[in-house]
């Protein structure tokens, strides 16, 4: 797909998820302080990956993508989540995300803990309410994301990193798998649910969500390294001043860049029969070359 052609959808997707989340807890209740911790995070920002893959992923199955917009935004909300509560001082203690001071730091660390506790049922909420999917279809949805994000999902590549100091190659495939793997294809996933999408597609959705999470995660440890600050929008060396392992420290820079290479190729080879303009294979190669 060229790449004028790729923007002008991605940018479409992106659009409509922008303005679906912007509307969003705008109300203003006594406890609207709530609402301003929660869509402070929610609208910092960020390339959209998961949302946008879910509405291309609806759209291959046959779905008008419109309708897939709430589906689409409620794992967004979950992933929005687990940055906020990602960077509390009791996790990875950040000060920066996207270029911007992170929410415990302008809203202090209970209503960051609070914000992101009411994000993650909202998203739930978008999806059993959402007005284009019959009941089967949301009950559908509703359970990929829970198994996406819950204790052996996400959560638990969250303990596995936090909690369990990884050091093997396996053992960093593993955290990498359940922490960003089950959520990007979680997000596939849920496209093709939301649309009543084949069996075969479904299958290759989630392998392609898997391999694009590895090298998503691969090529995040490289930019820990080799990045910009200013571009990728958070402290540069916060891995190693941890005491991380991470890939770089078992292969090189090198090495991590063959192994973003061969993920993405796999990603690429498990759509090839479904993605037949090109839009996921041109999305898989950007992400591997992206600098945030």
């Amino acid at each position: 797909m060229e790449k004028r052609e790729f923007d002008a959808r991605y940018d479409m997707y992106r659009q409509a998820v922008e303005e679906y989340l912007g509307g969003l807890f705008v109300d203003k209740p006594h406890w609207a302080d709530l609402y301003e911790s929660m869509r402070y995070s929610l609208l910092a920002g960020g390339k959209r990956i998961r949302p946008v893959l879910t509405l291309e992923f609806a759209c291959l199955a046959g779905m008008d993508w419109e309708k897939a917009v709430p589906v689409a935004c409620a794992l967004e909300l979950v992933h929005t989540y687990s940055l906020i509560h990602d960077d509390l001082p009791c996790m990875d203690d950040d000060d920066l995300r996207r270029g911007k001071p992170t929410n415990h730091k302008v809203f202090g660390e209970t209503m960051a803990v609070l914000a992101g506790d009411a994000l993650q049922p909202e998203a739930f909420r978008l999806i059993l309410t959402a007005p284009g999917l019959v009941p089967e279809k949301r009950a559908s949805c509703a359970l990929i994301l829970a198994e996406a994000a819950g204790a052996d999902g996400m959560v638990a590549g969250q303990v596995l990193d936090t909690l369990h100091a990884p050091k093997t190659e396996k053992e960093l495939k593993e955290v990498d798998h359940l922490k960003t793997g089950a959520m990007i294809a979680g997000a596939c996933k849920l496209g093709v649910a939301a649309a009543g999408g084949s069996g075969e597609l479904l299958a290759a959705a989630e392998e392609y969500g898997y391999q694009l999470g590895l090298a998503f995660q691969i090529r995040d440890d490289m930019l820990d390294v080799i990045g910009n600050a200013d571009e990728f929008g958070k402290p540069i060396g916060s891995d190693k001043e941890e005491g991380k392992v991470t890939y770089v420290d078992l292969f090189g820079i090198e090495g991590c860049g063959q192994k973003v290479l061969a993920c993405t190729e796999a990603a690429k080879a498990a759509v090839a029969l479904f993605d037949t303009d090109g839009f996921l294979q041109t999305l898989a190669d950007s992400l591997a070359e992206r600098n945030k």
